[in-house]
């Protein structure tokens, strides 16, 4: 990941890398379909404004950290949340680290999109105590308009999941323009509200905060003409919800 506000411009980078890689007219820095990973531009970025993020760790490894803080779990009456991207996307592995997780007896938590195949939620649901649920608009056509693809499955997972042992929190971005209007929200709420699982409505309003991200990583952030929806805006949308007979929050704070 590429930071221009730690940039000194030595051009150590554009020195080292043995695929020519790095290209300073380029936003990112980096051409990713020569970058072979090597991090040599990394390694030699005296003013790191190139860095590597992530590391590779073992189900062993993750464990062993997340036993460090066992007593803040039992005291909070917390526990582990998987998050990502989306954790499902890498399944055999996050079913491993569930399955250490209930060995300790940790409560668990997946933060999901839900757009896999439904046979890896049967797989990790007798593992999960929570899930929550991302679920952005209920219409297809728009969905497809606007994500990319449909929302059946996802739709589907909600259904699986909301009718197992584990509990749903539906969470719903309020993106202005795309899902804020009346219609959509009655839609999303319709749908939570027939889920006998679904505990409640979490509602989060769409901010700007990966921006940096992807210019970072050569990116083109094609939401940043959106604002962030009102305090006002987010009252009344849940207000409308709570009309439904669904609880909801805005932020996950009641």
């Amino acid at each position: 990941m590429f930071n221009p506000n730690l940039c000194i411009d030595c051009k150590k980078c554009l020195e080292v890398c043995p695929t020519d890689a790095v290209d300073f007219d380029k936003m990112g820095r980096i051409d990713r379909e020569k970058c072979n990973l090597c991090m040599e531009c990394v390694e030699h970025c005296y003013a790191d404004a190139l860095s590597a993020e992530g590391i590779e760790s073992s189900v062993e490894e993750i464990l062993f950290e997340l036993n460090k803080d066992r007593i803040h779990y039992r005291r909070s009456n917390g526990g582990i949340t998987f998050s990502g991207g989306e954790a499902l996307y890498q399944p055999e592995f996050l079913l491993e680290l569930l399955k250490g997780c209930k060995a300790h007896g940790w409560h668990t938590t997946i933060e999901t999109a839900g757009h896999y195949p439904q046979d890896i939620l049967e797989e990790i649901i007798p593992w999960t105590d929570l899930f929550l649920y991302d679920i952005k608009m209920i219409d297809d056509d728009k969905h497809k308009e606007v994500i990319g693809i449909s929302n059946q499955r996802i739709l589907e997972n909600a259904r699986y999941a909301a009718a197992s042992s584990a509990a749903v929190i539906v969470r719903t971005p309020i993106i202005p323009g795309f899902n804020d209007d009346q219609e959509s929200i009655n839609e999303i709420a319709k749908f939570a509200s027939e889920l006998k699982g679904v505990k409640r409505i979490d509602i989060l309003p769409y901010h700007r905060l990966g921006e940096d991200k992807y210019n970072g990583l050569g990116q083109n952030y094609q939401m940043g003409d959106v604002e962030s929806p009102s305090n006002e805006k987010m009252e009344e949308i849940k207000e409308s919800i709570e009309s439904q007979d669904i609880r909801c929050t805005i932020g996950g704070v009641d």
